[in-house]
């Protein structure tokens, strides 16, 4: 079976600056992908070239089979994508919010409060479904906006940072629904994050960027071994994401995740 996210030789410079280097990945179908890496070491750069969101300088990539230069509405039809920032409107209620995405993804009118009342149940929604999303938690935030993003049932859900911000019962609860709508809809999950110990819980197989070139990939229980008998994915993670003073990222990249967590918080 053909991967459902595919990469060769992805890249994307700005200037003189290579965002990401000649990125070569293959995620299966049904997989829950981690991409880590430092601030800065192009994750983002990386979801925005799968969304459609930035084209690339060289290199190709297919997701869901459809090709992300030729094929972009192809593309964003077969995917959900939820971004660091938050993308629900917080002057309107939840179902407000998901009844938008309704009608942007062409759901049936017929269908659409049955489709809307279902996600609302299944991210444990309903009893808030009409409370303005200014009143809701970080966590409830976030399971908005995922239910926002599976609405139309994409093959692939593109998550980036899902749960910066978060505390840790909300953070279980994020993945616990990540995995209902895995087991129920054979749904592609293809995430960044930071948190060592998100990545090992959720993800069949990770890849770890450094300075936007891929370090290393494979299953966590795998990459562990390699460093070690006792190895945990933090050590993985400081073996191949570089050193001291190359972690961190820039001003910018601190600047956007304090704003995010802030916001979510």
């Amino acid at each position: 079976m053909a991967p459902v996210v595919q990469t060769r030789a992805l890249t994307r410079r700005f200037g003189d600056l290579t965002a990401v280097d000649a990125l070569t990945l293959d995620v299966s179908a049904g997989q829950v992908f981690g991409l880590l890496g430092s601030n800065g070491a192009g994750k983002t750069t990386v979801i925005k070239m799968l969304t459609t969101l930035l084209p690339a300088t060289a290199g190709t990539a297919l997701v869901a089979g459809f090709d992300v230069r030729r094929q972009a509405a192809s593309v964003r039809r077969a995917i959900g994508y939820v971004p660091q920032m938050i993308s629900a409107d917080s002057s309107l209620t939840g179902y407000e919010n998901l009844l938008i995405f309704a009608k942007l993804y062409d759901i049936p009118r017929r269908g659409r409060a049955a489709r809307i009342g279902d996600a609302l149940a299944l991210m444990e929604l309903t009893e808030a479904a009409d409370r303005l999303v200014r009143d809701y938690s970080g966590g409830m935030i976030r399971r908005l906006e995922i239910a926002q993003a599976m609405l139309h049932r994409p093959r692939v859900l593109f998550l980036d940072e899902p749960t910066v911000g978060l505390d840790p019962i909300a953070r279980r609860a994020v993945w616990e629904r990540l995995a209902t709508l895995r087991a129920e809809f054979d749904t592609t999950v293809f995430l960044t994050t930071h948190m060592m110990e998100e990545a090992d819980a959720l993800c069949d197989e990770i890849a770890i960027l450094h300075r936007g070139a891929l370090a290393i990939a494979g299953a966590p229980a795998a990459l562990k071994a390699s460093v070690g008998p006792e190895a945990t994915l933090d050590d993985v993670f400081v073996r191949w994401a570089g050193n001291l003073t190359e972690s961190g990222g820039t001003y910018q990249d601190v600047s956007r995740t304090r704003r995010t967590a802030q916001r979510v918080g």
